[in-house]
């Protein structure tokens, strides 16, 4: 007996414990500030430049967002399969950009000279939650459609 594997539910979780792990790595940053000391770190950002990197900080944690409701659509639209195939495509592509995006980050949290080892776990947990999400994205991707989905005058049915 053959199930069919709910790849949005799966996809929905996954994006909704990155979201969490990546909220995780920021609180654990501002953690020394709770002990009395300083979370500031060493930057090469002018001041008049940070509104960018406010601004690009909000867009990074947007997108997911943006990703996790727009899959419960797609998943919860039985009756218009089609039209979410692009956003199929386009949810793939974002999610590699973001576990690219993750291994510089991974570097930097190794390298720079106050390393701390939990947020150095932390972003390997937020690498390999995101590589879950490529795999799962890739399989909800080719995902076939379902036979109600394929219109009756399409030449592969007989």
């Amino acid at each position: 007996m053959s199930t069919l594997i709910d790849h949005g539910l799966r996809l929905r979780h996954l994006w909704i414990a990155y979201l969490l792990a990546m909220l995780f790595h920021v609180e654990l940053g501002l953690m020394p500030l709770f002990h009395g000391q300083s979370a500031q770190i060493e930057s090469a950002v002018a001041p008049d430049q940070l509104s960018l990197v406010f601004w690009g900080m909000l867009l990074y944690f947007l997108i997911p967002l943006a990703c996790l409701l727009l899959i419960a659509y797609a998943s919860g639209d039985a009756d218009h399969v089609r039209r979410w195939r692009p956003w199929r495509r386009i949810h793939f592509w974002i999610s590699i950009v973001y576990t690219v995006t993750n291994v510089p980050h991974l570097v930097a949290d190794i390298v720079i000279p106050d390393s701390r080892s939990d947020q150095v776990l932390l972003m390997l947990v937020l690498l390999l939650i995101g590589l879950l999400i490529n795999r799962e994205a890739w399989c909800w991707l080719l995902q076939p459609l379902p036979p109600s989905a394929i219109p009756k005058d399409h030449p592969h049915i007989s």
